[in-house]
């Protein structure tokens, strides 16, 4: 799914009122259906619901809202501003809004002393993307004082005070919300730790925006969602033999850390690949020819790794467990020196290229490295927020032709055409060591696999998240551990299966 600028969903809007052809209120009325769909089916429990309506088109959505909720039997109160001056589309809807007896409309000043229940759900409507700057004054005053209720939240496209494309200022008031019901696109706010924790749960809703101007329009943005995973992922072939999946070298482990190894092997071979081999040391020649006796063990050093001796024909994963010992920092760039194929890089191997920022032109063009925040400070130098990291993040790839998966809560693929992947399979149960040896793994075998360097870093990532998906149904969150994770490999598999087959 491609994600658009606030800009960009604002020229979607009139392309598809033009070349429908559709009114713009007419557009309005479909997108409040759509809410009031969602909310009907999963707030039905509750009875009473209180929507604050702004004096733009989010707050025409919200008299809409109202309305169509109050026809579904639900008690409404509408909270705005009478005098305002609203844009045409919302004034209609407010004068069909004050001709329904049954709905109260209020000020926004008569909400600090209105009696909120333990069911009142608020809807938020006070402003969309239209919104380029922090609230002040009375909305400032009125959004502080909804934060404070405990009831459920519900934000209409986009919660109040956040920017749809930006990192808000630090002491900007937003409206915090349980879920966001957004329009047709994810918005790139939702994504960011910073901003993303004001939206709550997104459910993005198809409202029928002008399907040519989404397949024309260009971005650079995008979420990794099924239709882009089904282009990606291949059936095996029955034809096929072990030789057809490739070769997998997994370089991981030193002594006290074999656990990384051991994972990040298990991942490869369960993720399907043909013949998979892992440099360690020898203390952890026993580890893993028993916890994983389908890969052949390289003997590369006694208690950390000395020799990256590697076959030419496999593809290397590096760097699980490896230590920063002196004898592997210098036998790694010792190796990346004569290196040229593309390879994954994380973890300890990140951080001793590191501590030469030189080094960081010995990594083999397309090769796909996998830093979390810190590791990517470390490689690249501080940044302000999440938004920047992203796009210091797109110029290191560009400048060093390769791909960086940046671990996150949702996890972004930077190419080095520039293109941001954001994924959005995961939960915090991967938030335990471990879970990013398994993703190593993951991506070495898709590699090893003919995906190419961005198919294998995309796919490798969603099928992470969605591992865990799986995993923190049966464990939960917090009990659920990097092997379960490994464990529902097989029921991610079947289910892309069946998504490919379906679309063939």
């Amino acid at each position: 799914m491609k994600i658009f600028t606030a800009e960009q969903i604002r020229d979607c809007d009139q392309y598809t009122i033009k070349n429908e052809p559709v009114s713009s209120v007419q557009l309005m009325e479909r997108a409040a259906e759509s809410c009031v769909e969602w909310i009907s089916e999963n707030c039905n429990h509750h009875r009473n619901f209180v929507v604050f309506c702004g004096s733009g088109n989010n707050g025409g959505d919200g008299f809409a809202i109202a309305r169509m909720l109050y026809q579904k039997g639900f008690d409404i109160d509408v909270f705005t501003h009478t005098k305002a001056k609203f844009s045409s589309d919302a004034q209609e809807n407010f004068r069909h809004i004050k001709e329904i007896s049954g709905i109260t409309v209020r000020e926004f000043k008569e909400v600090f002393n209105y009696r909120f229940d333990s069911r009142t759900v608020i809807i938020d409507a006070l402003f969309g993307t239209g919104l380029s700057r922090s609230l002040d004054g009375d909305m400032k005053n009125l959004v502080e004082f909804l934060n404070q209720k405990k009831n459920i939240k519900i934000s209409i496209d986009l919660p109040s005070g956040l920017l749809a494309d930006a990192v808000s200022d630090s002491d900007s008031v937003v409206f915090m919300a349980d879920y966001t019901l957004s329009f047709q696109f994810w918005k790139k706010s939702f994504l960011h730790a910073e901003t993303g924790k004001f939206a709550g749960r997104v459910q993005v809703l198809d409202i029928h925006l002008s399907q040519d101007y989404i397949d024309e329009t260009e971005t650079e943005d995008f979420v990794i969602d099924d239709e882009i995973i089904k282009t990606i992922f291949k059936i095996r072939s029955e034809f096929s033999h072990k030789g057809t999946y490739g070769k997998v070298n997994i370089i991981a482990g030193s002594y006290g850390k074999m656990g990384a190894a051991v994972l990040s092997t298990r991942s490869a071979l369960k993720t399907g690949a043909g013949l998979t081999f892992t440099l360690a040391p020898k203390c952890g020649y026993e580890i893993l020819q028993t916890s994983d006796p389908e890969a052949m063990f390289i003997e590369g050093g006694k208690d950390c790794i000395e020799s990256f001796d590697v076959d030419e024909t496999t593809v290397c994963g590096i760097g699980p467990g490896i230590g920063t010992d002196e004898k592997t920092a210098t036998s790694l760039l010792k190796f990346l020196k004569s290196y040229s194929k593309p390879l994954i890089l994380d973890a300890d191997a990140l951080n001793i290229i590191a501590q030469d920022p030189a080094s960081l032109n010995l990594i083999p063009k397309k090769s796909i490295i996998t830093p979390h925040p810190k590791e990517f400070e470390r490689l690249f130098g501080k940044t302000k927020n999440s938004f920047e990291r992203t796009e210091l993040a797109k110029s290191k790839s560009q400048e060093l032709q390769i791909y960086i998966v940046l671990k996150d809560h949702h996890t972004q693929i930077v190419t080095p055409e520039g293109k941001v992947f954001y994924n959005i399979t995961g939960n915090s149960g991967l938030a335990k060591g471990g879970s990013g040896d398994i993703l190593t793994g993951i991506i070495t075998s898709f590699l090893a696999q003919q995906y190419t360097e961005q198919e294998a870093a995309v796919l490798g990532v969603w099928f992470h998240g969605k591992a865990a998906e799986f995993a923190s149904e049966k464990h939960s969150k917090e009990s659920m551990l990097p092997s379960d994770v490994i464990n529902e490999f097989g029921n991610v598999f079947s289910e892309l299966n069946g998504k490919v087959e379906k679309l063939l």
